[in-house]
């Protein structure tokens, strides 16, 4: 259909996504105002001579591709007899889905009365559908991302919608695999490269081979631009810089594009872009949407190359729908969206674990630097006690030393504390998207870090053990390394425990340092623990003490068996030796219960942090605040009655 320009006003760029025929006249001079159509971007300039913009169908827009940058998600139908229009548009209807919120409410749990009264967002009504761009904008606080998050179905615990959403014409959640979600902030994992961090994305998401997925890796980093990208590292190194904020974001992008989503949600695509970052990731962005996909997004504000890429725009102001371009009927139906497929729990686990083991290899904070101060430390602490002997006045001395050992080697392990931040927030956001597990996570993380931790044990053992001069036996040297090595997963859980807690490095390391130098006043070594005020300091503390059965372990390793010459004649046992200085046991079995303890804390530290994770206490803990503030307001106001 065509009207004369001087004659009819324009229609809002949102009509052109969606009807492959139309035209749209350029203004003629001495017009008042000017269209704002996609017509704008680079890569739209087919003007004809008869000072017309003919606007190709989306199915026409995604031929021109070159790359071929994204896949459509579902197969396409075989075109009929009918015009190459209608056949666009069904293989359209079939790669995306068609979204509809109808008087969609959203109330936060306010802090004051503990009740759902504060309306976020406010009987919105809109419909996003395949093919298109679907921007939500408004200023701060304008509830955005809350209305995203709703129609998405990713509310948290203090949020309750209110209304309908519907999918395809069916009031239905949407499935796993039938759509993406990019938060704002990019959380990635910077010692992996593009490809690797989304092949390992697409093992985790997807089930099948490895083959199949490489493939939908290129054709994920065909799709953003990513392919002058793909093999540098996220955070850089020494010899390269880290990648820049545009590419971090098309990484985000790209890795929710593996799974072939039907609807693509993104909470501020251009969050701390420049402007021509910002253009150009907008055209990806609608040529992504030109092969199909349902694609809905925020944003704050935009210049007017950007803005004439929107197709539909839902204008948002303290939690009203100031404006919806609404230019279609947009309740049709479409095919049902179905779940798809994912990856095994044990092909996670595997991942996860492979994943970990090539972080930690490239992670110069969490194994290059600790292996480096955990050898400083067993070289420091072996050349000051070096030469002192076998005789019964080195026992003392070679207590010391374990002592100073065991604590400084745990003391040290806080420098891992940012890498185990980072293992967190990758967890939550995997969690989130639903490619992990909490079971998952902690196994692979489990599992990745025993190579590391029995490397960086054995390592600085042999390097303490034999400058020292322990027992000469390798039955008591390896009884040593392993108590080291399970002393460490114990610590190691403990301080996944504290990084979930607080995500804050200087608040965990404050916590750990501080619970570090409890245990080591509470171990044995300045007071005996017999002589402990009871209350406290012995029970607890001194029964949850990582230094208490490790060094007590190591001395009786040490000194069970064992005797020292009095004089000419008479020999006195090493326990007896030892008891003036420390309490450990006669028995020879005794060593092999403080590792047994060892290993029982460490299984029950991770039972603790499974319970966090999957509880998610973090965001109970949020909700108690919320209480808590509301609590002595309640209290002042009954008092006053």
């Amino acid at each position: 259909m065509e009207v004369a320009a001087s004659s009819d006003q324009y229609r809002s760029s949102s009509s052109s996504a969606s009807s492959p025929a139309r035209r749209y006249y350029l203004p003629k001079p001495g017009a008042l105002r000017r269209p704002i159509s996609f017509e704008d971007s680079p890569d739209w300039d087919d003007i004809h001579p008869d000072d017309t913009i003919h606007l190709a169908s989306a199915a026409s827009a995604s031929i021109s591709i070159a790359s071929s940058a994204y896949p459509s998600p579902s197969p396409s139908l075989p075109p009929g007899p009918s015009s190459a229009s209608t056949a666009a548009c069904r293989e359209r209807k079939l790669a995306g889905a068609t979204l509809v919120w109808k008087d969609l409410t959203v109330s936060s749990l306010a802090a004051t009365t503990n009740r759902f009264s504060d309306r976020l967002v406010k009987s919105s009504n809109g419909y996003a559908l395949p093919a298109t761009l679907t921007v939500i904008m408004g200023p701060a606080r304008s509830g955005k991302s809350t209305l995203l998050r709703a129609i998405a179905g990713r509310l948290s615990a203090t949020e309750r919608i209110y209304g309908e959403v519907f999918v395809n014409g069916a009031k239905s959640p949407l499935p796993y695999g039938s759509y993406g979600y990019v938060d704002r902030d990019d959380v990635l994992i910077e010692s992996l490269t593009v490809r690797e961090m989304l092949y390992f994305s697409a093992l985790l998401q997807l089930p099948g081979f490895l083959s199949s997925k490489k493939s939908i890796v290129e054709d994920a980093i065909a799709a953003m631009s990513l392919c002058d990208h793909a093999d540098k590292l996220i955070g850089g190194n020494c010899f390269m810089k880290r990648l820049p904020t545009g590419e971090r974001r098309r990484v985000s992008i790209a890795r929710e594009l593996v799974m072939r989503p039907h609807v693509l949600f993104i909470d501020e695509p251009l969050y701390n872009l420049d402007s021509v970052s910002a253009l150009l990731l907008m055209v990806t962005l609608k040529k992504l949407a030109s092969t199909g996909c349902t694609i809905i997004f925020t944003m704050y504000q935009s210049s007017t190359e950007v803005f004439g890429l929107f197709d539909r725009i839902c204008l948002l102001s303290n939690g009203n729908t100031l404006f919806f371009g609404e230019t279609l009927a947009c309740l049709q139906e479409g095919p049902c969206l179905k779940g798809k497929g994912r990856a095994s729990d044990a092909a996670r686990i595997v991942v996860l674990t492979w994943r970990s083991l090539l972080i930690m290899s490239r992670d110069w904070k969490y194994f290059w630097i600790r292996l480096a101060l955990y050898m400083l430390i067993a070289l420091s602490i072996g050349t000051v006690f070096t030469d002192i002997g076998h005789s019964l006045s080195s026992v003392m001395v070679r207590i010391s030393a374990i002592f100073a050992f065991v604590s400084f080697v745990i003391l040290l392990s806080a420098s891992g504390v940012p890498a185990h931040i980072d293992e967190v927030k990758i967890y939550s956001h995997e969690e989130a998207n639903r490619h992990s597990g909490t079971m998952v996570f902690l196994l692979g993380n489990f599992l990745s870090s025993i190579p590391f931790l029995f490397l960086v044990s054995i390592l600085s053992s042999l390097v303490f053990y034999f400058l020292i001069g322990l027992r000469n036996e390798f039955s008591f040297l390896m009884y040593f390394v392993i108590t080291i090595f399970v002393c460490l997963l114990a610590n190691e859980a403990l301080m996944m425990i504290i990084a979930y807690i607080w995500l804050e490095t200087y608040k965990c390391s404050l916590t750990l340092i501080f619970l570090y130098v409890i245990m080591m006043l509470v171990a044995g070594y300045f007071r005996i623990r017999e002589n402990l005020p009871y209350p406290v300091w012995t029970y607890p503390l001194s029964f949850i003490s990582f230094h208490t059965y490790a060094v007590q372990g190591l001395v009786e390793n040490e000194y069970v068996g064992t005797s020292f010459a009095v004089g000419q004649i008479r020999t006195i046992p090493g326990v007896q030796a030892v008891r003036g200085s420390y309490d450990i046991s006669s028995s020879t079995n005794a060593k092999w219960v403080n590792l047994l303890v060892l290993l029982l804390m460490a299984i029950g530290y991770r039972i603790v942090l499974y319970l966090l994770l999957r509880l998610d206490v973090r965001k109970h803990a949020r909700m108690l605040g919320n209480w808590r503030s509301w609590w002595p307001s309640v209290h002042s106001a009954t008092g006053a009655k």
